[in-house]
């Protein structure tokens, strides 16, 4: 069947098989389908939705497009992994990965950039001089067994397929649909080799999931999606109405995460890390032993050690640390 007459069906609203799915995607990977034809099919998702067959045949397809790693069966400590959706002034990826190694858990984390008007974990990584998020597998694994967490940007081995399709849906006004984000997120922590995952799903004027209940369904979705793929998964629902610290610029980011990382937490931001450890270490543990241990977690903010996360980069160079002293927020004010 010809890419148009796939976009047709799924513009009016058909249910697409699990082999007319898995084919139009393999030529888009292959480069026999351009850009344009699949920037229709993602709007013709956008509008139409997916069936439950349809988003698993799609997380499978971009799982299957590049290696997939397994730190399962290596005898290792439980890997971990956290994910936002994204919001405004969201940073507690940056202080909660060297948090979870310091309870034990390895923390293998892909993070994206920036969709829509929120900004990504990459872009504040590398507003730090000489913090380089490109690295192949090889390097990954190595600095993940030296540190115990590493954060790295998407990359051509894993889930190759979502690093199009992610280019092409911020830039085609499709990134609210609930099917391709859960798509995204979920086959790339797949191919991780995780075996747990925490969820932060955001929603109000911060975030580009602005709608509570449209929220409770992302997170519905995702959580089951992963439990699907093998993989232990809980989500929290956050609002943003208002950043999670007073400076919100991109380099302003690292530098409060920094002090987090050195035991100076605010209050707001602190609440949220408490939350997310204890459902980290409870879901990476499994069941009931899970449970017992994250209530045996006694508050631990000094993670500053297990900095640098990636090579090349030392936090003794002063300029990695930049002062935000050259303009004050005498208040948090909401994002309208």
């Amino acid at each position: 069947m010809l890419a148009q007459e796939l976009i047709a069906r799924k513009r009016d609203g058909a249910e697409l098989t699990d082999e007319e799915l898995r084919g139009f995607l393999a030529e888009y990977g292959a480069g026999h389908v351009p850009d344009y034809q699949m920037s229709a099919f993602l709007m013709a998702v956008l509008l139409n939705d997916m069936s439950a067959a349809e988003l698993a045949t799609l997380t499978r397809s971009i799982i299957d497009s590049g290696r997939r790693l397994d730190f399962r069966s290596d005898g290792g400590l439980p890997a971990v992994d956290k994910h936002s959706t994204g919001g405004v002034g969201d940073k507690v990826s940056l202080v909660l990965a060297p948090l979870l190694a310091e309870y034990g858990l390895r923390v293998p984390m892909m993070s994206g950039r920036g969709l829509g008007h929120t900004g990504g974990t990459v872009d504040k990584l590398e507003s730090i001089p000489g913090f380089r998020t490109a690295l192949d597998l090889d390097e990954f694994q190595a600095v993940l067994a030296d540190v115990g967490c590493a954060m790295i940007r998407q990359t051509p081995e894993i889930a190759p397929l979502d690093g199009r399709l992610y280019a092409l849906r911020d830039v085609t006004a499709t990134v609210p649909s609930i099917p391709l984000i859960c798509a995204s997120i979920i086959s790339k922590k797949v191919a991780e080799g995780i075996e747990a995952l925490v969820l932060d799903v955001k929603y109000g004027s911060g975030a580009f999931m602005r709608d509570p209940d449209q929220a409770v369904v992302l997170a519905e979705t995702l959580v089951g999606l992963a439990e699907s793929e093998g993989v232990r998964a809980t989500a929290l629902l956050t609002a943003m109405e208002q950043p999670l610290a007073r400076p919100w610029a991109t380099r302003w980011k690292f530098e409060r995460r920094w002090r987090a990382c050195t035991g100076k937490v605010q209050r707001t931001c602190g609440k949220l890390l408490s939350l997310w450890r204890k459902r980290a270490c409870w879901r990476s543990n499994g069941g009931p032993r899970g449970r017992r241990f994250a209530r045996t977690l006694l508050p631990c903010w000094t993670t500053a050690g297990r900095w640098p996360v990636l090579p090349g980069w030392s936090s003794d160079r002063e300029e990695t640390r930049p002062s935000c002293r050259t303009r004050r927020h005498s208040r948090t004010h909401p994002f309208e």
